[in-house]
């Protein structure tokens, strides 16, 4: 139960860093990405200050023996990058760059009653589900096929039964 207070806590706050921000603001996103016009740079000092903490938060946190609410800490080990990796970061970048959302931003603006974002939350969960089912099959088709177990020696074959 306290992980998953600690999460609800971290997510809100999260989301409230957003509001506060302004980056549920899909304009400022866009202003950011238009390096050729009205160019915003405040996505830039956002992003700053979030690495900043995170990576002062994570050198702390990891030099426990583990995190407070579970008994071990969670930590990606895949390092290598493949065909997946870098065309989900493709997808993710020209959505974010077209709609001005990412996820984070985007449910926090759903929430906060914006039509717009409630629109790509939908289009976002439709877009998950549809992936997962895509992935499950290409997993299922990409299996092995179990042998059909062979009749014991000296057995006849159901069809050459008479």
């Amino acid at each position: 139960m306290k992980a998953i207070v600690s999460a609800l806590f971290a997510g809100v706050l999260f989301g409230v860093g957003l509001a506060v921000s302004g980056m549920t603001d899909p304009a400022k996103v866009i202003g950011f990405l238009d390096v050729g016009g009205a160019w915003n740079p405040a996505l830039v000092l956002v992003m700053g200050g979030a690495v900043v903490v995170y990576a002062v938060g994570f050198r702390l946190v990891t030099k426990r023996a583990a995190p407070w609410f579970e008994s071990k800490f969670a930590l990606p080990t895949k390092k290598d990058l493949d065909v997946k990796l870098l065309g989900g970061a493709a997808l993710f970048g020209v959505g974010w760059g077209l709609g001005g959302y990412c996820p984070g931003p985007g449910i926090v603006s759903a929430a906060g009653g914006s039509t717009n974002a409630g629109i790509f939350v939908v289009a976002l969960v439709a877009g998950m589900l549809l992936q997962h089912q895509v992935e499950r099959l290409l997993t299922k088709s990409a299996a092995p096929s179990k042998p059909e177990p062979s009749a014991p020696s000296g057995a006849v074959p159901a069809e050459g039964r008479s």
